[in-house]
């Protein structure tokens, strides 16, 4: 099983580009050809010697993984299936065996608006969050996605040249995957990868706090959170990660760290009728973000098979959205995208009934 270039940084490279007898330049030439020009074979790296270019190819390979199949939503909205091999460690060490792996498959739903293009993109396959109201914390947790999958994914997808934002929304929690995720983010970002600026990430969370405090001290990119009800005991009952990482605790991190500039939090919360939608719950939550810098995004619920709440009608939903604004938080109601095909939030599966190219 040869190594996958895609996914490493540039100290990566520069060790590669040693043991294969390049010059030290070469490890920025070939960052250029994976991140910039998207190539998908080492012989299309032609300001590379034909010399070193076999020499790489010996124990390397590019290692973009292709989707198997895209459905595509009456709204534009784009799901694609890509196979993945992941493992259950964090880290998945060069000399690893194919039986070290587990196969399976992942989701990345492209949403445009406009001249926007965002991908939403997944990050483990399965999760093992368990949160009740989602289809892929259904699944059970099946394994890290390395650095070099989740990348592929933007560099697959047909938009891939045009896309203008990437979200973690898709499969898996992100903080839990914390490594290959701020590596992706790093090749992202990086003036030698594609050279985004960290505005144009959003990594979405349910509050792995040891991780998250990580990721507040080592990115700039935008947070998104899920809360769904600040009641404890009631978020307990839907969101099993309560118990560990309470959302009172979460917030009160967020609060040590300033959202005024560049950087955003948003706090997801997805609507469920009689459950979390009533006076008392707008009131709680204006309570608990009194005084931070942030907005609440409301989400429809989409329905899933054995799960007992609907979706809150139109009219609870905008009377909730109300309160908050009163109370001084920004609130908007989040435009559903994909449902007709499964992609929208919670539906992720990492299968397809219907194949459509």
């Amino acid at each position: 099983m040869k190594i996958r270039l895609a996914g490493k940084n540039l100290e990566d490279l520069k060790a590669v580009a040693a043991e294969a007898g390049l010059p030290k330049f070469a490890a920025s030439q070939i960052a250029r050809w994976l991140y910039v020009k998207k190539v998908r074979d080492i012989g299309q790296m032609t300001d590379i010697s034909k010399a070193g270019r076999e020499r790489l190819a010996e124990k390397y390979e590019v290692g973009v993984t292709g989707y198997e199949t895209v459905q595509i939503s009456s709204d534009g909205t784009r799901k694609y299936l890509f196979p993945v091999k992941c493992a259950h460690t964090g880290a998945v060490p060069d000399n690893a065996r194919e039986e070290d792996f587990e196969k399976g498959a992942v989701e990345a739903v492209m949403i445009p608006d406009g001249d926007r293009a965002t991908l939403c993109v997944s990050s483990q396959s399965g999760c093992r969050m368990g949160c009740r109201f989602c289809m892929t914390g259904r699944q059970g947790f099946h394994g890290h996605m390395s650095a070099a999958d989740i990348i592929s994914q933007m560099l697959a997808v047909d938009e891939s040249d045009r896309l203008t934002n990437v979200v973690f929304m898709g499969m898996g929690e992100p903080l839990d995957n914390y490594d290959n995720v701020i590596r992706a983010i790093e090749i992202m970002t990086a003036d030698w990868g594609f050279g985004w600026s960290p505005k144009r990430i959003t990594v979405s969370t349910i509050g792995v706090l040891p991780s998250l405090k990580r990721f507040l001290d080592e990115s700039r990119c935008h947070l998104a959170v899920s809360m769904h009800n600040p009641f404890p005991d009631e978020r307990l009952e839907i969101m099993p990660v309560q118990k560990a990482y309470p959302i009172d605790k979460v917030v009160d991190l967020i609060r040590q760290y300033d959202f005024t500039g560049q950087r955003r939090v948003s706090f997801e919360y997805t609507m469920f009728s009689g459950f979390n939608d009533t006076k008392r719950h707008a009131d709680a939550v204006a309570r608990m973000l009194s005084g931070l810098e942030c907005r609440v995004n409301l989400i429809r619920f989409h329905q899933i098979p054995d799960f007992p709440y609907r979706t809150s009608p139109d009219g609870v939903i905008d009377l909730f959205k109300e309160r908050l604004s009163r109370a001084g938080i920004i609130t908007t109601v989040r435009a559903s995208r994909g449902e007709d095909i499964f992609a929208a939030c919670g539906m992720l599966a990492g299968k397809h009934k219907e194949k459509e190219q």
